[in-house]
């Protein structure tokens, strides 16, 4: 700190009385100018109901949860999830529905990036202009993430009604994917480009289908399924996961 206003100072609540009232009486004293334009105060973190603490064994580091085998990424999203004035309680079973709304996000992403079909829908831009807008505006509102996710789950429920081609999903990924620089748990893109070994399956496949060979077509099916590869037929053609 070398006597220039910071812009946003964080802290926990137990944190306002005395250290950051001192902090700032000492600074403001010194320099005559205002300590922090912002400050953030989160409120106290719960696990399971009960308030963190080594004397009630409920008291966990990142290390001890990864240890556990949780995922890292849902570790993320459940701390970021919840409004820093709210007092958050960590569960378990708030782990578990993490990762379910990681999976979704990171499916929707990935069916958009890989969406063949022609033509586009004005109703899929109109979805976009209003989660866009509406993302921003609840993140200006104090940080309102809450109201920011429910909006992008919105998004992706509305755009799995349609039907999406090729261009239109090329901008839904891309809008989730502009709302994942605050979030941070999607894989990169190149994770949804297959090998030219397993795309040539791919198209083996849908042409033993359209030829009515479905043996092999099921057999390259079950060979894709032991790589990791599991495969979706929709109307707007073939879609494929990393299961």
């Amino acid at each position: 700190y070398l006597g220039d206003t910071i812009d946003i100072h964080t802290g926990g609540e137990d944190n306002i009385f005395p250290h950051h009232d001192s902090e700032r009486a000492q600074s403001e004293g010194a320099t005559g100018k205002p300590f922090a334009n912002y400050w953030l105060h989160v409120r106290h973190l719960f696990v399971e109901g009960e308030k963190m603490s080594k004397s009630q064994g409920n008291f966990y580091t990142l290390r001890d949860l990864l240890e556990k085998g949780l995922d890292p990424m849902a570790i993320r999203y459940t701390l970021l999830a919840s409004h820093y004035r709210q007092p958050m309680n960590f569960t378990f079973e708030g782990i578990d529905a993490s990762a379910g709304a990681i999976k979704r996000l990171r499916e929707f992403a990935a069916n958009m990036e890989l969406a063949t079909g022609e033509g586009e829908n004005p109703e899929v831009a109109k979805l976009i202009e209003g989660v866009e807008k509406d993302f921003e505006t609840a993140l200006d509102d104090d940080l309102n993430i809450a109201e920011a996710l429910g909006r992008v789950f919105e998004f992706i429920r509305d755009v799995n009604k349609l039907d999406v081609g090729k261009a239109d999903g090329a901008k839904c990924a891309a809008t989730v994917r502009t709302f994942d620089t605050v979030l941070g748990v999607l894989p990169p893109p190149e994770e949804h480009v297959l090998d030219d070994e397993v795309q040539a399956l791919v198209d083996e496949r849908e042409a033993a289908r359209k030829s009515k060979n479905f043996a092999r077509a099921d057999a390259i099916r079950d060979q894709l399924t032991a790589q990791g590869i599991v495969l979706e037929d929709t109307p707007g053609g073939v879609r494929w996961k990393r299961g």
